[in-house]
């Protein structure tokens, strides 16, 4: 059997991501750490000048704290953030970054070149600011393939957990009755029996959430159940049946929070969760 160290590291890393699909990790795991590594080995490339490493030079711990300093300083970017294109990485890009090395290493057999992982952390908070400008972002960018209504109920999650402080759990189970845009002379929405100010933005985008899903909701047949966060399409048929239609069901806790990561990623291009968006305590 080849000695996957000696291999090129760009071959070695299509055996990695198939030992990761072996090994049941998720589809979204195997293409992030494929890209990371892709990452790695083009700065690596770039900044020494030459056409191609074996997988074991590529890890040899110089190579690998130089890619990770230059990712820390953002110089590895290749979108835009909210606080511009030079921004330091965040701290969870970074952590997935180490465990990336470090759980290719192991696939080398090398795991005595492993790297610290950096102190864990509660994820990133954005600036007040920080924070209305992605809110508009999502409410007017649509990237290409994507999802309309899915968008903008994605939009209206954030913009309630920027204006309550409430998790997406917590939102969850709201129903329309418990958001009053028509009350007066603040519009509120009830969290936990309590009543949490809207401004006109967050407003703005709860509106054109309503607007469609009442539009999906009109395909029922009966009564609409009032749920205020429902899937935007079909689910799957599973074993032969049929999923419920939209709007009979609650949109899951999961699905709320992967459409949020996918639509922040491909907007501006990083994964931020919605607790980004929490007050800062």
């Amino acid at each position: 059997m080849p000695n996957p160290r000696t291999a090129d590291a760009l071959a070695a890393f299509g055996t990695f991501r198939e030992a990761l699909q072996n090994a049941g990790y998720a589809d979204r795991t195997v293409r992030l750490r494929g890209t990371l590594l892709t990452e790695y080995l083009e700065h690596v490339l770039d900044k020494e000048k030459t056409a191609s490493l074996t997988a074991e030079e590529l890890v040899q711990p110089e190579r690998a704290d130089s890619w990770l300093d230059a990712a820390d300083a953002g110089e590895t970017r290749r979108r835009n953030t909210l606080t511009g294109p030079n921004t330091a990485a965040a701290h969870d890009s970074q952590r997935a970054r180490v465990q990336t090395y470090n759980t290719f290493v192991d696939h080398l057999g090398l795991s005595g070149l492993q790297r610290p992982y950096p102190p864990s952390g509660h994820g990133d908070r954005l600036e007040p600011e920080q924070a209305y400008k992605l809110l508009r972002t999502l409410a007017v960018r649509r990237p290409t393939g994507a999802n309309a209504a899915t968008a903008i109920r994605t939009a209206a999650v954030a913009a309630l957990v920027a204006a309550t402080g409430s998790s997406v759990p917590q939102l969850h189970k709201l129903n329309i009755t418990d958001v009053d845009l028509e009350r007066r002379p603040v519009p509120v929405v009830t969290v936990a029996d309590l009543d949490h100010p809207l401004d006109k933005h967050t407003v703005e985008i709860l509106r054109r959430w309503l607007d469609v899903r009442a539009g999906i909701t009109k395909a029922l047949e009966g009564s609409d159940p009032g749920y205020l966060w429902i899937p935007t399409k079909p689910g799957r048929e599973r074993t032969g049946v049929q999923p419920p239609k939209p709007g009979l069901t609650r949109a899951a806790v999961r699905t709320l929070h992967a459409a949020h990561r996918n639509l922040v990623l491909q907007v501006i291009g990083v994964p931020l969760r919605p607790y980004a968006l929490l007050p800062r305590s």
